[in-house]
């Protein structure tokens, strides 16, 4: 029979996403993820197989999550607008500029990985894929609410609003002056949403 774990497999996971998210996978050594784990290299690897499939795991947990909350964000939405302006300010939102220069995981992992593992470029593919489709879906809302001109395409505008904030994600890993950014995502916004004719 096989032994329980005994180990808080969420608190390890957190731990092992927050260590790549800070270094990158190929900075994040074994000794690392042993060391924020808490865990010999038997049971972490016993637990989540090797290093690429631990990363695997917290990428998916993290992107998952994330859709999860971008969902829940449009069903609690006002308008419709009001997701796709939060979500494309995300990356402003902290006056510090610190969540900008830590920036996003899934990005920030592309970046580094997506040409030479094809299993982090697909998981980028369906997350991305996914973000757009519940983005559509507010700017759909939006039209029906008067929010956004009929004529705007949804998924067109969807797709923009996701290459707009991945910018702003990119630029922010830089270190640009938050006020910069800010700047920057207010003007996309403007372009993306005018507001239209009544």
């Amino acid at each position: 029979m096989a032994r329980p774990r005994e180990f808080d497999e969420d608190r390890v996971l957190l731990a092992v996403r927050d260590e790549f998210w800070d270094k990158g996978y190929a900075a994040t050594s074994l000794d690392d993820l042993l060391r924020v784990s808490g865990l010999g290299k038997g049971s972490l690897y016993g637990a989540f197989g090797d290093k690429r499939s631990l990363f695997l795991r917290v990428l998916r947990d993290y992107d998952d999550a994330n859709l999860r909350t971008l969902r829940e964000g449009l069903a609690s939405a006002a308008r419709g607008t009001d997701l796709v302006r939060t979500f494309l300010l995300g990356p402003t939102a902290d006056p510090t500029g610190a969540v900008a220069r830590r920036g996003c995981l899934l990005a920030n992992s592309s970046a580094e990985l997506a040409t030479s593992t094809p299993d982090v470029a697909a998981e980028a593919r369906r997350s991305y894929d996914a973000i757009a489709g519940i983005l559509a879906e507010a700017l759909e809302r939006a039209q029906r609410e008067g929010d956004l001109s009929p004529d705007a395409d949804p998924a067109e505008t969807a797709r923009a609003v996701l290459v707009s904030q991945l910018g702003l994600i990119a630029l922010g890993r830089t270190g640009v002056d938050i006020d910069v950014l800010v700047q920057a995502a207010q003007s996309a916004l403007a372009r993306l949403l005018p507001v239209p004719a009544r």
